[in-house]
């Protein structure tokens, strides 16, 4: 073995589902983790000064981190629908939102409904937690909240038709393959719309 080679003990254990996961879990929550550290500087930059330059970036990184925390939480959401539900799924190698593959042959349509509606309340808990937890008295916060408010609209926008079509057809993955680029258009418009709305409310 050259020692460029790794040991194929080691191989293995990069391959396994559980460090595949666990890589995912780092990335997601080390990016989630940067995004609100940002926030959390910009907003306390706009209290010390209340520069405008200062009250753009909380706005800016607020609506990243809002939108970024109730995200990472919808997947993982998803994830754990997927594993409670005892679906059949496979890490992927590389890094990206998308935290398994599900296998469509092998899963019942119940197996796939517990997956999706899961991972819907894993954002729609990640914005209640955040409307609770964060006064709202900045422009910086609200757009955290109006972010989070966002994201649930958008995964909202793209899945529920999704399982309303498949209540009916009761074929998940051909009625998943229906979203396209102009659903995503849409639901961006709607996220977009709700999130501006939830942040004037606000």
């Amino acid at each position: 073995m050259s020692i460029l080679e790794q040991p194929p003990e080691l191989e293995a254990l990069k391959s396994s589902p559980g460090f595949l996961l666990a890589r995912h879990a780092l990335l997601h929550w080390g990016l989630l983790l940067l995004v609100l550290s940002l926030f959390a500087a910009a907003d306390s930059w706009q209290h010390l000064t209340g520069w405008g330059l200062a009250s753009l970036l909380a706005f800016l990184t607020g609506l990243v981190a809002g939108f970024g925390a109730t995200t990472v939480l919808h997947e993982w959401g998803h994830w754990l629908g997927a594993k409670l539900s005892g679906g059949s799924y496979s890490i992927p190698r590389g890094p990206g939102l998308f935290v398994f593959d599900w296998d469509f042959d092998s899963n019942s349509v119940g197996q796939f409904f517990c997956m999706s509606i899961a991972g819907n309340v894993g954002g729609l808990l990640a914005l209640f937690y955040l409307a609770s937890a964060v006064t709202t008295d900045s422009t910086g916060r609200a757009a955290l909240v109006a972010g989070a408010f966002a994201s649930v609209l958008f995964a909202a926008a793209v899945e529920w038709p999704v399982l309303w079509r498949t209540r009916q057809s009761r074929k998940p993955f051909q009625e998943l393959s229906k979203v396209d680029p102009a659903v995503l258009k849409r639901a961006g418009w709607i996220a977009a719309l709700g999130g501006l709305l939830a942040w004037v409310w606000l």
